[in-house]
């Protein structure tokens, strides 16, 4: 696991950015891995520019969300769908009928998860992932005691994690209770994973995800076990990281192909 601390979500996004475009690069079918949440929007932000300056191509790339809620239209502008489709489908310019989000509104919604198991594996599987982590530790919507080998499938969201969402939703509007998630099975099988995260409320997570021990208690540790996971932070974010300084010195003392930059797998 390679750790990289940056002064601001501005240099996290463009460093990010950069990665995600050397990955890609190498298909010829890409497959982008995609999270909601605050913390991949810089990078989201940082793609749309290089792509604007010719420096990324995406005309051939698909994208495959993380997660989404049950009970919510795909139109309703509080559903990952709609969130998905303003800050990747539009601003990146993907195809629409590329971009994949679980269906949390089927009927049978037991056959949407194994459909969507089904539509990652027919693509190609995920050449890189972006993840976010969210206070309790998860990734996608995997709460704490979540199975290290779980696939797509239905999820009760933690209180928790209800109560750092509902600043997206108004005053009066409950968060939705249940969702559809890839599991760290799934998400543990992409090629390249990028975990992002910003803010002092992230500090004991990402503490935990990458120096405590690896613990269904924690989701997040899981990515010490792959072997092309980044972990991106801001300052704030790693506030709690007794390696800190080693993980500076590291970014400082690269040697010309590896780190984040490094073309091997």
């Amino acid at each position: 696991m390679e750790v990289i601390i940056c002064k601001d979500t501005t240099e996290m996004g463009e460093i990010a950015a950069r990665h995600i475009i050397a990955v890609l690069a190498r298909s010829t079918h890409p497959v982008l891995g995609v999270a909601t949440g605050s913390s991949p929007l810089s990078t989201y932000q940082a793609l749309a520019r290089l792509a604007k300056a010719d420096m990324a191509d995406f005309s051939n790339l698909s994208a495959f969300a993380l997660d989404e809620y049950i009970g919510l239209s795909p139109d309703d502008e509080r559903s990952y769908t709609a969130t998905i489709k303003h800050t990747v489908t539009e601003q990146l310019g993907l195809d629409p009928a590329n971009v994949h989000v679980p269906e949390g509104s089927a009927r049978d919604l037991v056959a949407a998860c194994q459909n969507y198991e089904k539509a990652i594996k027919a693509a190609g599987g995920v050449d890189i992932q972006i993840l976010g982590i969210g206070g309790n530790g998860h990734i996608g919507f995997n709460e704490p005691s979540s199975p290290f080998s779980s696939r797509t499938r239905v999820m009760t969201l933690a209180p928790r994690t209800r109560e750092d969402n509902q600043r997206f939703f108004r005053a009066d509007e409950a968060v939705p209770t249940h969702c559809l998630t890839q599991g760290l099975g799934t998400i543990m099988e992409a090629r390249h994973l990028v975990l992002l995260a910003n803010g002092e409320a992230k500090a004991g997570a990402i503490a935990a995800a990458v120096e405590g021990p690896v613990s269904a208690m924690c989701p997040a540790s899981v990515l010490q076990f792959h072997q092309q996971a980044v972990v991106i932070v801001d300052e704030a974010a790693a506030s709690k990281l007794v390696n800190a300084d080693y993980y500076r010195h590291v970014q400082k003392n690269q040697l010309d192909g590896w780190g984040v930059a490094d073309q091997r797998g």
